[in-house]
């Protein structure tokens, strides 16, 4: 079942940790009131641990549950390391965390730890493409958004954000399914839209940035209206998970069985999709348009 994305959900790193401490609880065949007799720490604890939901992971807590569990010293030193990141408090984005709503701060946690997405959208350009202009014209037309400041704050999140497709040093690897609807969609004015189809055009010739086009002629491939979803891919076997977003809310989808419906009905649009060049012509002169 999905759940709702929250502001005080378990980190990344707790989960991993959990999730790592109870796969080898359950390869040496234990419950967790065994591990509680022998260890000395509370079930309700490690129950909390194994969930990711235990706040304040201690380094020895650890130490002595990986050694009951006759784990090796680099298992050990790898899961101790993840201690000190599930105990940090402090996220690249803290400053910005009265302007994030409720929900949205959970997927920044998420994105800040994936090494791949798959995006769909069909609405808007997707926020990691869109330029500050774009962006600023949407806030602004955001019915909750009246403070100027509160404004480029906002648009300098999102900047921020997208810096993760450009850095200089493992820059994430992303895929993003537009629909054609997005690029005709006129938001401010035809110079902003210009300067977005180009900015979209250039990223999409990186190594590392995957932008096709569903053109209209496509029609409905899955048979369906599908939403606007994000596909997140972890290192270190995290289970991926999806990530979606609507004006009354967002929802996490975990289940892997809810993931794995995710990832099908995306590829339906893929191959529904034009080729990358294809998509970049398409682009391209689509922004042409817009000058005249």
């Amino acid at each position: 079942m999905p759940r709702k994305a929250d502001l005080t959900g378990t980190t990344l790193p707790r989960r991993q940790l959990g999730r790592a401490l109870r796969d080898a609880r359950q390869a040496r065949g234990l419950t967790l009131d065994q591990v509680a007799t022998a260890t000395s720490i509370s079930r309700p604890t490690l129950s909390r641990i194994e969930l990711g939901q235990y706040e304040k992971v201690r380094d020895m807590e650890v130490d002595y549950l990986c050694r009951y569990y006759l784990l090796p010293d680099e298992r050990t030193c790898y899961l101790k390391s993840l201690v000190g990141q599930a105990n940090s408090s402090t996220v690249w984005y803290q400053d910005y965390r009265h302007l994030i709503a409720p929900g949205f701060g959970t997927y920044l946690e998420l994105e800040s730890f994936a090494t791949e997405f798959w995006f769909y959208q069909p609405i808007v350009i997707h926020g990691l493409l869109q330029t500050s202009k774009y962006s600023r014209t949407l806030e602004r037309l955001h019915p909750s958004d009246s403070a100027t400041g509160d404004i480029e704050t906002r648009v300098n999140l999102r900047m921020q954000r997208a810096r993760i497709l450009t850095r200089p040093h493992m820059p994430v690897c992303a895929e993003f399914l537009l629909h054609e609807n997005v690029l005709y969609t006129l938001v401010g004015s035809s110079q902003i839209m210009r300067a977005q189809l180009r900015h979209i055009a250039d990223l999409s010739t990186r190594d590392n940035v995957t932008v096709r086009i569903l053109p209209f002629t496509a029609g409905l491939p899955t048979g369906t209206v599908i939403p606007p979803h994000n596909i997140l891919d972890f290192p270190d076997t995290e289970p991926s998970v999806v990530y979606t977003e609507a004006a009354i809310g967002s929802m996490v989808f975990e289940d892997e069985n809810d993931v794995k419906r995710v990832r099908a009905l995306h590829d339906i649009l893929r191959n529904a999709s034009l080729g990358e060049q294809e998509s970049r012509d398409r682009i391209r002169k689509i922004s042409r348009r817009y000058e005249q």
